[in-house]
């Protein structure tokens, strides 16, 4: 049985200069919404981005394609929001008591993600959303801004401890920790490994923090 929306109860907000659909609600709308975001992450975790088509989201859910659409404005910003959803359950924050140790575990963590069969999902948005600014709106607020969100609460800590050099900002910080591991998963020309990504965190991590006082 095909399920359908409400035709109305949709603006737009401005995020990166693009839009995002504000999508129906109500206790309905809010249940489709969370059946085709089901849906979707079943289909990349099978097939990757080429697998979780409009077709294939709707046959799995009886929701209409006509209904995604006053959701989503097409199937790449659907599985940008779902993607987001899957990489924030498996990246928790690690809480090792001091900076140095959160920042390793955690780029140790994102590394780990990228070298999975996520990575490639992840890369296959990433050259989806290039060319579809209507995506790219999508990747930005539930995946990219999601995952600086929940590093700034990790940053922040570290800050209120006192650790982190003053004028190095939590963007800042973000790329400059994180940007290497999405080129390495782009081109390649390095592994992300354990090793690798000590390597990275031995390089950076000195560069955002006080040093560590010595040891009496």
């Amino acid at each position: 049985m095909t399920i359908s929306g409400p035709a109305d109860g949709m603006t737009a907000s401005g995020v990166g200069g693009e839009t995002l659909l504000a999508h129906p609600t109500g206790r309905r709308s809010d249940r489709i919404h969370e059946a085709v975001l089901r849906a979707t992450e079943e289909l990349l975790r099978e097939g990757g981005l080429p697998t979780a088509t409009v077709d294939a989201i709707a046959g799995r859910t009886g929701v209409s394609k006509a209904t995604i659409y006053k959701h989503w404005p097409c199937r790449t910003a659907v599985a940008a929001e779902a993607f987001g959803r899957m990489m924030a359950d498996a990246l928790p924050l690690p809480d090792t008591g001091n900076a140095v140790g959160d920042l390793t575990a955690q780029l140790r963590q994102v590394s780990a993600f990228y070298a999975s069969p996520y990575g490639h999902i992840f890369a296959q948005l990433l050259a989806a959303c290039v060319d579809d600014p209507k995506a790219a709106a999508y990747f930005r607020e539930y995946f990219l801004a999601d995952r600086r969100r929940a590093f700034a609460h990790l940053w922040q800590r570290a800050a209120d401890r006192g650790e982190t050099r003053p004028g190095v900002d939590v963007e800042t910080a973000t790329d400059i920790l994180f940007g290497p591991l999405v080129f390495r998963l782009l081109t390649r020309h390095q592994p992300l490994t354990d090793a690798e990504t000590n390597k990275l965190a031995a390089a950076a991590i000195p560069a955002l923090l006080f040093p560590a006082p010595p040891a009496r």
